[in-house]
């Protein structure tokens, strides 16, 4: 604002309105505490160490190092840094062991892993349309796409039991129960 006003030699009023800017924001300085840029550096210093915390969690620790600072001091200094928390890795797993590890199974050949998925629609008078799709993971071909208005787990224990190359018309709702 001063550059404006000192090079088009025009007042404060006119330079604020002309910027869309309110006169008090050119009045008031903004004051930094003294310790501002030793808690810039602990902040960065705890979320190096602690890459999961969030600034809440990392407030936490510095009130518990002794410092005297709120969460939203804290956050601002977060986001001024630009740091971040990365994202969690999804948990992939099919096969789970009672240690509590994971062990996901890759596909080896054709018919050896499958999977299965519900998609979900609605027809045009609001009801409900689900279907049940069997992917063999290693050919990444359909096996089987069971639709039905309600699919239970009948349903998709038969489908995914039917013979490997069963087509999706052998195994709609008129196979079920067998006789």
């Amino acid at each position: 604002m001063n550059h404006v006003t000192a090079v088009l030699d025009v007042p404060e009023r006119l330079a604020c309105r002309v910027l869309g800017q309110n006169r008090s924001t050119q009045r008031k300085r903004r004051r930094t505490a003294d310790d501002e840029a030793a808690l810039t550096q602990a902040v960065i210093a705890l979320a190096k160490q602690y890459g999961r915390y969030g600034y809440r969690r990392i407030t936490a620790l510095l009130h518990a190092e002794g410092w005297a600072c709120n969460h939203k001091r804290v956050e601002r200094i977060w986001r001024a840094e630009g740091l971040k928390v990365p994202p969690r890795q999804p948990k992939r797993g099919r096969l789970w062991l009672n240690d509590g590890s994971c062990m996901r199974l890759r596909p080896e050949r054709p018919n050896h892993v499958w999977a299965y998925d519900f998609v979900e629609d609605r027809t045009r008078d609001g009801r409900k349309l689900r279907m049940l799709n069997v992917v063999d993971e290693f050919t990444r071909e359909c096996l089987a796409i069971r639709v039905a208005r309600k699919l239970n787990s009948l349903d998709v224990c038969s489908s995914c039991a039917g013979s490997p190359g069963t087509s999706a018309r052998t195994m709609d709702q008129s196979s079920w129960p067998p006789r």
